[in-house]
């Protein structure tokens, strides 16, 4: 878990105290992620290292464009050094790609594609089940939270109304191959 750690080292220095609430909400995402791992084999610790540094474009030391997926990618590639496939999840994490649709920034959002779907998904889902306080929620329940706190004016807003869709299945498609790995199939 030497990946983990390092980015939960680093996600620390950037978020405890500064962002206290934010952190709590990383610690919880990372969480769901190490539930994750018999689903995910060899990923599995990249994505408990994206899952805990997924929000640290909020970190005053990383605000560039303002798109926290983007401005967290840019800070972990270019002044932290990571693995390009740990940006990338960074960067494409929830919706990611609907922002930086609405901000004008898929150019930059380019700069870590391309994707890599499951593993898109599986950040997201634990992005969705961690309030924004670190308690376990309902993606859906979080979706509505997430949109009566930005408001209809808001590009968060927007964007988290027009991914609405596809973020609600990417967490089927998660809970699917998590079953899967467990022997339970859900059909």
């Amino acid at each position: 878990m030497h990946l983990a750690k390092w980015a939960h080292d680093l996600a620390e220095d950037l978020l405890a105290e500064s962002l206290p609430k934010r952190w709590a909400h990383s610690r919880r995402v990372y969480s769901q992620a190490l539930t994750l791992a018999p689903a995910l084999g060899e990923d599995a610790e990249l994505l408990a290292a994206a899952a805990i540094a997924h929000d640290v474009g909020y970190a005053a030391a990383a605000v560039d464009t303002g798109q926290h997926m983007i401005d967290g990618a840019r800070y972990l590639r270019d002044v932290a050094g990571a693995d390009s496939r740990l940006c990338s999840l960074v960067a494409f994490h929830t919706s990611s790609p609907w922002e930086a649709s609405e901000l004008g920034l898929s150019d930059a959002l380019e700069e870590f594609g391309p994707a890599e779907p499951e593993l898109v998904d599986a950040i997201t889902y634990c992005d969705l089940t961690s309030s924004p306080v670190g308690a376990l929620v309902d993606p859906a329940k979080r979706l509505v939270e997430v949109l009566d706190r930005y408001g209809p004016d808001h590009v968060v807003y927007r964007a988290v109304s027009a991914a609405r869709p596809e973020l609600l299945a990417r967490v089927a498609r998660v809970r699917q191959r998590s079953a899967e790995a467990a022997g339970l199939g859900i059909s």
